[in-house]
């Protein structure tokens, strides 16, 4: 029977604790491969905590893929290094705290008006933190008027790197250092960097289906792009190596539209394709893992590379609205003497007045106040919509799946319509929907009738009337 203290888990959760240690326990190989793990409630009775805990723990730790369960059997360890690969974790410490991209469907902004928008991810008015931001802005201006008149190194200002620094270790187990942080006005703007650091002679891998946006862009710069299958897992490796990519874009903690999280084993895989050439790299594109609603985010990609090759990149586009245009990558230290000797010229596209403003709203703790009202709110809005689709009378015509993930879900429905038909149907009845087939490249991988329920920018007072209409559609 597993067994552990609890009197040292400082401020961490009982179950994050629990989860911790069992993960540590598998990673070690203490548990090994395909071990049955007790069940939940023997195992809460004999550590004397309560069933949901443990619940909670195993929950995280399959979201991971580090367990998996057989329906009246229970749960089981998961070959982790189901590759024959044994790729060493990075030393994990103990913390004290712990755009959904979505395709640009006709390559222009959308000016026809909806009643509910399942696509948008604009961000509500109510729900930017004005007030806070609007006096940090102004503390800035009185109380750093020379810094802000000086130019930003090509990197951004040193506070903001230092508070993202911070972030990314109490939030993320992401431990690295400030001269690796570059900030920039988006994420597009960072793919130039990259592209130029890495070279247009690389072979560039994206997922498919995905955000195809990110394809254009890499074609925009005259490099080759490949479009990479995925299979339940995520990427498929096998797929991967046959491609000749040398680089590789993917949302492993929370693919778009697809929603699926990448389970450990393969993310193993994944960093030992890596591994094997010294011209390889993986770009970790983690858009929106603060909204993980269920269990705690998915630990990136990053945080396990031990081989430097993964260029971690995130958005505060996202996190606070899509109009703030500021967004910033993680170097591997081998990349960090070519950055500074071949593109430090550039200078940060990043006004000095929104660096230090954003650079305080982390540090005095807006942030993680604003995540965490932000998570119960999107965590309200998406229960309202799935308690309406479930209370329809054609429940048994539609499944709902990928729900706690992040910002969006996909529905399918049973029905007779081609996708393009439920897309101008909905239209009509003023609703805005994307189907999941037209994330694909290759058409003869496409699933029907599953649409992508993107709810980031959804009032939750037209919700109810939202989902009607939708039905209507069907």
């Amino acid at each position: 029977m597993l067994t552990y203290s609890f009197e040292h888990r400082g401020n961490e959760s009982l179950y994050e604790y629990l989860y911790r240690q069992i993960k540590n326990d598998i990673n070690s190989h203490k548990l090994k491969s395909n071990e049955k793990l007790p069940s939940k409630r023997a195992l809460a009775k004999h550590l004397n905590i309560s069933t949901i805990t443990v619940e909670n723990a195993y929950s995280q730790l399959m979201a991971e893929g580090y367990i998996y369960s057989i329906p009246r059997s229970g749960f089981y360890v998961s070959d982790i290094y189901a590759d024959g690969h044994n790729y060493n974790f990075k030393n994990e410490k103990t913390i004290d705290n712990q755009d959904v991209h979505k395709r640009d469907i006709n390559m222009a902004d959308q000016l026809e008006s909806y009643f509910i928008d399942f696509v948008s991810n604009n961000t509500a008015t109510d729900n930017f933190p004005f007030s806070s931001w609007a006096k940090l802005l102004r503390e800035t201006m009185a109380n750093d008027k020379d810094s802000l008149m000086i130019k930003s190194p090509s990197f951004g200002i040193y506070p903001l790197r230092c508070a993202i620094v911070n972030y990314l270790y109490q939030f993320r187990g992401i431990d690295v250092e400030p001269e690796q942080i570059v900030v920039g006005a988006g994420t597009e703007y960072l793919y130039g960097l990259i592209i130029q650091l890495l070279g247009h002679n690389s072979i560039y891998a994206v997922e498919d289906p995905g955000y195809q946006k990110i394809a254009r862009i890499y074609k925009a710069n005259n490099v080759d792009c490949v479009h990479i299958p995925l299979d339940e897992n995520g990427i498929n490796v096998e797929a991967l190596e046959q491609s000749q990519a040398d680089v590789l874009h993917i949302t492993p903690s929370h693919h778009f539209p697809t929603g699926i999280v990448t389970p450990i084993n393969r993310r193993h895989e994944i960093l030992t394709w890596a591994s094997q050439s010294k011209e390889r790299y993986i770009i970790e594109d983690d858009y929106d893992s603060e909204f993980r609603l269920l269990g705690k985010p998915i630990p990136a990609l990053q945080s396990i590379d031990v081989s430097d090759k993964v260029i971690y990149i995130n958005t505060f586009s996202k996190s606070l609205t899509s109009t703030i245009r500021i967004s910033y990558m993680v170097l591997p230290k081998s990349l960090i003497v070519k950055y500074n000797k071949e593109l430090s010229f550039y200078a940060c596209t990043v006004s000095n007045f929104e660096q230090y403003t954003l650079a305080k709203f982390i540090e005095e703790g807006y942030f993680e106040k604003h995540i965490n009202r932000m998570r119960n709110y999107y965590r309200k809005v998406r229960d309202i919509l799935i308690e309406y689709i479930n209370n329809r009378e054609q429940e048994k015509r539609c499944r709902i799946m990928e729900e706690n993930a992040g910002l969006h879900f996909l529905l399918w429905v049973d029905t007779r319509c081609s996708d393009e038909e439920l897309v101008k149907r909905a239209a009509q009845e003023g609703v805005n929907i994307s189907c999941l087939s037209q994330y694909y490249i290759d058409k003869s991988k496409v699933k029907d009738h599953t649409l992508v329920i993107n709810y980031s920018g959804v009032d939750p007072d037209i919700a109810p009337e939202g989902i009607n209409r939708l039905f209507k559609v069907f």
